[in-house]
Order: structure tokens, then C-alpha cells, then sequence
């Protein structure tokens, strides 16, 4: 078995599901995130799917060092959201395909991007 050092991670993605009747509940875990997190970057909403994602999301970029106090957060406070989360190294594919944490439901990722 090949291994992977964990030094390969330039950062993590944490992607936030949700759907016209769930946006409220996205939209004050991020309030609440933003006011916490200040050095986690939050992206764009997505009303749509986008890229590998299959439902409306918005992302949350990290460093590793963060990963500690933010993936407990999200699974306490997601409050029925699914969270899909990952890592960022040199593989696209693998990080999406073989890094993934989802909380709650998963979903199908469309890899045939990477």
C-alpha cells in the first residue's frame, strides 16, 4: 500500500449543501462561521450545481491547522446540512474521490471533471 504524507495538503475545502428550502439554515451556520472562523475564507453562493458538486453549496477554505476546530464545528452545528470536506493537494480526482468526509447523506460527485 502506498502512502501519502499528510505534508501533500496545501488546504482543506469544506463544501455546505443545501437546497431552496434549507438555504435559511446555510445561511446562519455561515453568519455564525464568518464571526468565528476569520481566517477560513467562505466562497460564493452556488444556487445551482457546480463543478463535482451535485446540489447548492458554498465552500469553506482552511489550512490544516484549522482543520481541528473547524470540522468538530460543522458536525455539531450543521443542523441537518450536508457537509462534503476534502483536502487540497496535487490530485484533484484522488483528494475528491479518496479524501473525502462527508457528514450526513453522500451524494454523488461528478469526477469526470478532474
Amino acid at each position: 500500500m502506498m502512502t501519502l504524507s499528510i505534508d501533500l495538503i496545501k488546504d482543506y475545502h469544506a463544501h455546505v449543501y443545501y437546497d431552496a428550502d434549507s438555504k435559511l439554515q446555510a445561511e446562519a451556520l455561515r453568519a455564525v462561521m464568518e464571526a468565528e472562523f476569520d481566517q477560513a475564507e467562505f466562497g460564493r453562493w452556488f444556487d445551482r450545481p457546480v463543478g463535482p458538486h451535485p446540489d447548492w453549496s458554498f465552500q469553506i477554505a482552511f489550512k490544516p491547522n484549522l482543520f481541528d476546530k473547524i470540522m468538530p464545528y460543522l458536525a455539531l452545528n450543521r443542523n441537518g446540512l450536508v457537509i462534503f470536506a476534502h483536502p487540497n493537494t496535487d490530485d484533484a480526482a484522488r483528494d475528491h474521490r479518496d479524501g473525502g468526509i462527508w457528514m450526513g447523506a453522500v451524494r454523488p460527485l461528478d469526477l469526470s471533471i478532474f
